[in-house]
């Protein structure tokens, strides 16, 4: 049966006939030493027919719809043009070799022209393209290589790009970075206690949330001067009067010792800091729970914005989910504990 080889250049179709080997009785290995030979290979395989690519874009638009296992109409019109014909009702005498299998699989299903791809044709297309500007006169070398560097880039172009503004990865980034603030609030709020505890230890007693504390500790500053002046104040900033007057009675009886200007000032700047890591952090996961909710709202509803991104970022991605089996997804939920 006559083999012939389709090799998808990134300056046009080519199909070759290969005519002078015969794949009974041949190794890959023996393939292999053979082809590496341009003499010899030239010998057996011949062109049997080739079509450019009329643009760049046509160029890009063909590489991608390979990348994906389609068969264009391109493609189509040139094997059904260079092809021998097939009578009505009879089965043909030919296999097309095809580098991709899912190419060959969709090539069979619309046109019913046999395909083949196994390390045998690989080879002898891998020959194809070694040797591919020595079969095709009007094509120089230098050409070849500026029509791979073109496509080259403008096929990873499209690839990165897609990438990039793929709507689950802006959840994947974004919950690594919640991650990351609630290490880096809780370690810099236990600094925050630490250092202004010297000052005012008794206030870790009356005040147990971190952001709270560091609101206080930038308020508070110096102790000696709280008085009752200032409940109302810090009524407003704790929410709660009596916590406000505690405060104060603790401020009076306080063992702490006492701070410099310049001591009170540090402190005050890190609070500062620390509060606006935890205002934030508060935009941040406002903005997945926001992002959950338009790409994976379903998900959502079951278990939750901060459970479902985990899940999403330890599969990679969100149709990386969709495909595992259900006895995954008890891994992956371990994984985000």
């Amino acid at each position: 049966m006559a083999l012939y080889l389709l090799f998808e250049s990134a300056s046009g179709y080519a199909l070759f006939h290969a005519h002078g080997i015969d794949e009974i009785g041949q190794s890959v290995d023996a393939v292999r030493s053979t082809v590496l030979d341009l003499k010899r290979f030239s010998k057996a395989v011949k062109l049997a027919g080739f079509t450019p690519f009329l643009s760049a874009v046509d160029a890009l638009n063909q590489c991608n719809a390979i990348s994906e296992g389609i068969m264009t109409d391109e493609l189509r019109n040139f094997l059904e043009l260079n092809l021998p014909k097939v009578k009505e009702g009879k089965k043909a005498k030919f296999t097309v070799g095809v580098m991709e299998p899912k190419v060959g699989s969709h090539i069979t299903e619309a046109t019913g022209i046999p395909c083949q791809s196994n390390d045998y044709v690989q080879e002898l297309l891998r020959a194809v393209r070694l040797h591919f500007d020595q079969f095709i006169e009007q094509l120089k070398p230098s050409d070849l290589e500026k029509a791979q560097l073109g496509l080259g880039h403008s096929y990873s172009r499209a690839k990165v790009k897609f990438n990039v503004n793929r709507v689950d990865n802006m959840v994947i980034q974004a919950i690594f970075l919640l991650d990351t603030l609630d290490k880096d609030v809780n370690s810099f709020s236990m600094r925050v206690r630490e250092w202004y505890g010297w000052h005012f230890p008794e206030l870790v007693k009356v005040v147990n949330d971190n952001y709270l504390y560091a609101k206080l500790a930038k308020f508070v500053a110096n102790k000696s001067d709280l008085s009752e002046k200032d409940i109302p104040a810090l009524a407003d900033l704790i929410g709660d009067e009596d916590k406000a007057k505690e405060i104060v009675e603790a401020a009076k009886a306080s063992m702490g010792q006492d701070l410099s200007p310049v001591d009170l000032i540090n402190v005050q700047q890190f609070a500062q800091r620390v509060m606006n890591l935890s205002e934030y952090r508060k935009n941040i996961y406002e903005y997945l729970v926001t992002k959950m909710n338009d790409i994976a709202p379903n998900l959502t509803s079951l278990i939750g914005e901060m459970v479902g991104a985990q899940l999403i970022s330890n599969a990679g991605s969100l149709s990386n989910l969709a495909k595992l089996p259900s006895s995954s997804l008890q891994i992956l939920g371990l994984q985000s504990s």
